[in-house]
């Protein structure tokens, strides 16, 4: 029988992640795919981002709509409790056989443990990763201990599933699958993407993607104010991204906003889309902030990444990272050490350990093959050691 595949997406940096999964589903005769949509993709204030899926031609199954009008951490728990009605009222109408979710993210969190009620066996992507500095950490750990299947990005973050009590014959270690993507992607069209984004890539500009950081966030202004002075001091041109549905995000970008403004070398582009940010990436001259972009995709692509502050802080690195705390002298010097031919130069052949680009097809082949039933659904805490 034709086993149905549900995968949850809220946002564009999760759904440029699934779409090499979502296109070897949709391309499978025993898959039929389910998608549900929720979240910063149905926010105007976010891009309305389901026009990308809606032109990659997948169909969505169910709109799940959150309220992330408010910038508050209490704004942020009711939109997570709205998010859990959400998605279980979507689960119970379109129920599929497994359901797949990826990450961090609170409205990750409110998929799964709606699904969790419902008996619906889970596959949980990118598990076993550490943020200290977000209380996605959190939540990420919680989803893992609510999902049956763990799709692990490199062997350190496998064996701390089996650590947390997950039996090891349920831990594949798959790889990053957003680098599948990065694999196949036809080189950039500068001119192109000036047109599109209305912006100026000669000299190569600094891509900018900073998100608050939620367990400080009594020092998201201050924080961010000191990015924009060293960014002010480099002199160099900048494309700033949008900022997630976080509690301090509107500051954030109320502060970019301000910036941009004033100068005629900085843009503030909303929504850049999958493919207009790995066209980004590989367009810059060095990736600053704290997305888990620079962490995870920028090695494949040998960009020089400047990761600031504590939101990254334990996850697996490459050669191409410089950490730095939040000081304007210290994100100054690094950049211009990132920005130097001698650092690029570096980065010439270096290994991503973050998987190989064949994450998607390790993925559908557990889930095509594995057994649905009460051995899945039962989960016994494993003690390491004991067989």
């Amino acid at each position: 029988m034709m086993r149905t595949l549900g995968a949850v997406t809220t946002s564009r940096s999760d759904y440029g992640i699934y779409r090499p999964i979502l296109r070897k589903i949709v391309g499978d005769p025993a898959l039929r795919l389910m998608l549900f949509v929720g979240g910063m993709h149905l926010s105007p204030d976010f891009g309305l981002t389901v026009r990308e899926i809606e032109r990659d031609g997948f169909t969505i199954i169910e709109r799940v709509p959150i309220p992330l009008d408010s910038d508050t951490p209490e704004g942020m728990s009711k939109a997570m409790g709205s998010a859990v009605s959400g998605f279980a009222e979507a689960f119970a109408r379109s129920r599929p056989d497994f359901l797949l979710a990826l990450g961090d993210r609170f409205e990750m969190f409110a998929a799964v443990a709606a699904a969790l009620p419902l008996s619906i066996p889970v596959g949980h992507i990118h598990g076993g990763e550490s943020t200290y500095g977000a209380i996605d950490e959190s939540f990420r750990h919680s989803i893992t201990k609510m999902s049956h299947l763990h799709f692990v990005a490199t062997k350190t973050y496998g064996d701390r599933l089996i650590h947390m009590g997950e039996s090891p014959w349920r831990v594949i270690m798959s790889g990053a699958p957003a680098l599948d993507e990065l694999n196949v992607l036809p080189p950039p069209d500068p001119h192109s993407f000036e047109t599109t984004y209305q912006v100026q890539l000669s000299p190569p500009p600094l891509l900018v993607t900073f998100h608050p950081v939620t367990l400080e966030l009594d020092r998201v202004g201050e924080e961010t104010e000191e990015l924009l002075a060293a960014l002010e001091k480099v002199g160099m041109p900048v494309i700033f991204t949008q900022p997630n549905a976080d509690a301090g995000g509107r500051l954030i970008r109320d502060c970019i906003t301000e910036y941009v403004s004033a100068r005629a070398d900085a843009w503030y582009v909303p929504n850049l889309g999958s493919q207009g940010y790995w066209d980004a990436m590989r367009l810059c001259a060095a990736m600053v902030g704290n997305s888990s972009s620079g962490i995870i995709e920028a090695p494949s692509l040998e960009v020089p990444v400047v990761n600031i502050g504590t939101r990254q802080d334990g996850r697996v690195r490459a050669a191409n990272v410089i950490d730095v705390r939040y000081g304007r002298t210290e994100i100054l010097r690094a950049i211009e050490r990132a920005v130097s031919p001698e650092f690029r130069a570096g980065l010439k052949g270096m290994v991503n350990p973050y998987g190989d680009g064949h994450a998607a097809e390790r993925i559908l082949a557990k889930l095509k093959t594995v057994e649905i039933g009460d051995r899945l659904l039962r989960k016994i805490f494993h003690d390491d050691g004991v067989p």
